[in-house]
């Protein structure tokens, strides 16, 4: 993976060493010295630099020879959530709808050819894939991801697809340009996307988006439930007005939070205190 940067003012460490953090994941959650530098494309001897470093730094442990990332990993993708308010305005919501639901609501945002799930409140369903705060799926197998491409002009759509999936997933089958840009063409005039067991058998979601105060898509919120109990004629009637409701109001509590008018200042130092 390393040498891709092309800028005067590209770190090729730092992109080393974001791509050792990037190796790790669900079906990866502990690796050896040899397995990092294999799965990060690095030579041994720098993947165990780096390795060493993120040790040093908190972001990784080592123990027999092998290693894991730490939950201070975490910190890295809450405080980009927690600089938008987005979870905290949105769990009351996602809570109340998955109350009046029954079924399981997330939230997404794209990255690259993925959606990476940034907010979840789920019920105990017996669904093919496991969904946590952080994972990764492919865009256009999703609810999610058809809306947040919806969104995108068509030169951005393609240069977001034109990039290799994170999410481990073999590669589906494409869908010729066309019928995908119809699709998008018909998701975008509607306000809603379907996804039915495109993404796994018997996962069957619709989505709606969530906008900033601008009005731009910045988010994507779905209602999954299992095929087999629920219509797709159930969930566009049932739970798709609520999903909208839903979306609308966290759009418009996000924009007043966003449009706030905020200034942290320095705390004092206390009395007798020493400053540098």
């Amino acid at each position: 993976m390393a040498g891709r940067g092309h800028g005067p003012d590209f770190v090729e460490a730092l992109a080393r060493g974001l791509d050792i953090l990037a190796a790790f994941g669900a079906d990866h959650r502990v690796m050896s010295l040899s397995e990092v530098a294999a799965a990060a494309g690095l030579a041994r001897p720098t993947a165990r630099r780096l390795l060493l470093t993120l040790e040093e730094l908190g972001y990784v442990r080592s123990a027999g020879g092998s290693f894991e990332l730490t939950p201070k990993v975490m910190n890295l993708g809450l405080a980009y959530v927690s600089s938008l308010g987005l979870w905290d305005i949105a769990r009351p919501h996602l809570e109340a709808l998955v109350a009046r639901t029954g079924e399981s609501s997330s939230m997404a945002q794209l990255d690259g050819s993925d959606i990476v799930y940034v907010a979840r409140v789920s019920v105990p369903k017996l669904i093919a894939l496991r969904v946590e705060i952080g994972t990764h799926f492919p865009a256009v197998q999703t609810s999610q991801g058809k809306v947040l491409l919806a969104a995108l002009p068509p030169d951005q759509v393609a240069a977001a697809l034109a990039q290799p999936s994170r999410s481990g997933l073999p590669p589906s089958i494409g869908r010729p340009d066309g019928q995908l840009r119809d699709e998008l063409a018909e998701i975008r005039a509607r306000g809603w996307a379907l996804a039915d067991e495109e993404l796994a058998p018997g996962v069957r979601s619709v989505a709606v988006p969530v906008r900033d105060g601008t009005g731009a898509v910045r988010a994507a919120m779905n209602v999954t439930v299992h095929a087999a109990e629920t219509t797709t004629q159930r969930l566009v009637h049932d739970h798709l007005p609520a999903l909208l409701t839903t979306a609308g109001e966290i759009s418009a509590e996000w924009a007043v939070w966003l449009s706030r008018p905020h200034r942290e200042i320095a705390r004092r130092p206390e009395p007798g205190s020493v400053t540098a």
